[in-house]
């Protein structure tokens, strides 16, 4: 097994960072988001949980610094050890640059398999979440 990192594109967001962070920290906020999207969502403002093709899946937030980025972690049902954070950096008042870092234990199998989807998989998760935030 090998400690991977993947950094995904750097996103604009038209908001205050405290907005930003106010939105990411908490997985309750999520909710209304994810309605019939997975099945058996039930979250926490720490921890969620839910199901993707018949399997339970959990995430917990494991570290906040306020305004700068939130740490999450994979929890129950996860077969891959790995933590990712949503960090932001705001540059003047309503101008938040985002972007995602992941670090996953990965053996090598698993890395020919997925490596080379993981990054378009970040740039697609950060772009979502840039373009939900500039549309609030």
């Amino acid at each position: 097994m090998g400690l991977e990192k993947y950094e995904s594109k750097q996103r604009q967001v038209t908001k205050p960072a405290s907005m930003i962070y106010n939105f990411i920290s908490d997985f309750t906020i999520f909710t209304p988001a994810v309605q019939g999207k997975v099945e058996e969502w039930s979250a926490t403002p720490d921890e969620c949980s839910f199901k993707v093709q018949g399997m339970r899946v959990g995430l917990r937030i494991v570290e906040r610094e306020e305004n700068n980025y939130v740490k999450i972690k994979g929890g129950e049902g996860v077969p891959l050890d790995f933590t990712f954070w949503i960090q932001m950096k705001e540059v003047a008042e309503c101008d938040t640059r985002i972007r995602m870092v992941l670090h996953a234990d990965l053996n090598f199998a698993i890395k020919m398999m997925v490596g080379k989807k993981i990054q378009p998989a970040l740039d697609q998760m950060v772009d979502a979440i840039a373009d939900n935030l500039n549309r609030v």
